[in-house]
């Protein structure tokens, strides 16, 4: 798939074709909150998820963590990828597909239909 090379068009892509059953793996908290309520999992590459109730407290952190930089204040950045980062993600990932295969909601499809074909 191509998209514009504009800044955000592969997000926009992503948001506007993201439906239930989907799983999302990004680390911006802006698309998250845009794939959530069309019913697409938001997972992080860190293993977070987040769901309707929890990307708001994450959203607001981002507003106050970029008004910090807007005056100067840095932090520390985002810390190295690790090995635990690895297994905490593949964890979510499995708890979040045996959710979803409990649910029967693989691209919209229930477990009968699955089994028809």
């Amino acid at each position: 798939m191509y998209v514009d090379p504009h800044r955000e068009s592969a997000d926009i892509y992503i948001a506007n074709h993201a439906e239930t059953g989907d799983i999302v793996v990004t680390q911006d908290i802006g698309l998250e909150s845009l794939v959530l309520p069309k019913g697409a999992s938001a997972l992080t590459p860190r293993g977070t998820i987040y769901t309707e109730s929890s990307i708001g407290p994450a959203l607001d952190l981002r507003y106050l963590a970029a008004k910090e930089r807007s005056r100067g204040r840095y932090g520390k950045g985002t810390k190295r990828f690790t090995a635990e980062d690895r297994e905490h993600f593949a964890r979510a990932l499995a708890e979040m597909l045996s959710k979803m295969e409990q649910k029967g909601c693989f691209r919209g499809r229930n477990n009968s239909e699955r089994e028809n074909q």
